[in-house]
């Protein structure tokens, strides 16, 4: 259920609560803690920026788009096409590559798409989706079909001087957190703020927005840039993670897993995408780790969370946090 009030003050001391055990989490001894159990959550931190940003589109504006992942891509991309082979690149560069080259990526495609509704935006933005997919796989750039390399992390520095190492573990995690945060962070001002009602006001009764003047194919079209932009950060992060970037990144497979993600976690809640990303991805280790069909254990799993928690996983936290308020 799509909401805009302000956040209460259980939720805020849930977030904080929720940050601070993350931010702890790689200092934990084994078998807790570890280089493991770390990258894995950065994993999840990432997806969750993934999903964040199409919750914005989804949950808030109502636009379901097929073709999201395209700019998780680009930004991934945007680090390995910028990336030296003997040297870390310049971190900030590529940064606003992913970011902005998303951005730019998701104006254009948005301009052209605006103009569709229903099931005509799910398809065709799931034709602009696979059609970056295939300028990626079918051409040279990047490596084609065998993906490209990023070598070394990406350095950031300020006046000569590394802030942050993100080749260590530690470092790179903390830098995901911050990361996350403050994609959560942006997202919650846009939400509180007027642009932010119109956008769900737009999801609710579109004709009746138009009706009062606000000019809804602008709005939609900034909401989607907005999206595609955390997307290329997000993007940006995977890249520098894994250090090695594949067109299947671009693919409807993983628009797909993001939508998965915030249905599973709870439409319109900036918090169940969070939630249904960390279930999501840790979920499918454990059902990988039990047997080679996983993806049969795992799709009955959802279907059953679905059917039993219209709201998503996040919805059993809001239903207990207005037990509490009422009492």
């Amino acid at each position: 259920m799509t909401s805009s009030k302000p956040l209460s003050s259980l939720s805020v001391v849930a977030w904080v609560i929720a940050f601070a055990l993350l931010a702890v989490f790689p200092l934990l001894p084994e078998p807790i803690g570890g280089k493991f159990h770390t990258e894995l959550l950065a994993k999840v931190m990432i997806m969750s920026i993934f999903a964040a940003s199409l919750q914005l589109l989804v949950g808030y504006t109502g636009l379901v788009s097929l073709g999201h992942a395209a700019f998780f891509g680009f930004g991934a991309y945007a680090v390995a096409m910028l990336a030296p082979m003997g040297e870390a690149g310049n971190g900030w560069l590529m940064l606003l590559a992913a970011v902005g080259g998303a951005g730019l990526l998701a104006l254009v495609i948005g301009a052209l798409v605006m103009r569709t509704q229903g099931i005509y935006f799910i398809m065709v933005t799931l034709a602009f989706g696979q059609l970056v997919y295939f300028v990626f796989h079918d051409t040279s750039i990047a490596g084609g079909s065998d993906g490209a390399y990023v070598y070394f992390k990406p350095a950031l520095a300020i006046a000569g001087w590394q802030w942050i190492d993100l080749e260590q573990a530690n470092s790179f995690y903390w830098f995901v957190l911050g990361a996350l945060g403050l994609t959560l962070g942006v997202l919650t001002l846009v939400l509180r703020s007027r642009f932010g009602h119109a956008l769900i006001g737009i999801k609710h009764n579109e004709q009746r927005m138009r009706a009062a003047g606000y000019s809804t194919l602008l709005y939609k079209l900034a909401s989607f840039v907005v999206a595609g932009m955390l997307a290329g950060l997000g993007g940006f992060l995977y890249a520098a993670q894994y250090g090695f970037v594949t067109p299947e990144i671009l693919s409807w497979h993983y628009s797909g897993n993001a939508l998965v993600m915030i249905i599973l976690g709870g439409l319109g809640s900036l918090g169940g995408a969070v939630v249904g990303a960390f279930a999501f991805v840790l979920l499918s280790e454990w059902f990988s780790a039990l047997t080679k069909h996983w993806q049969l254990l795992f799709g009955g799993f959802i279907i059953v969370a679905v059917a039993l928690l219209p709201q998503g996983l996040a919805g059993v936290w809001s239903r207990l946090q207005q037990r509490k308020e009422a009492a």
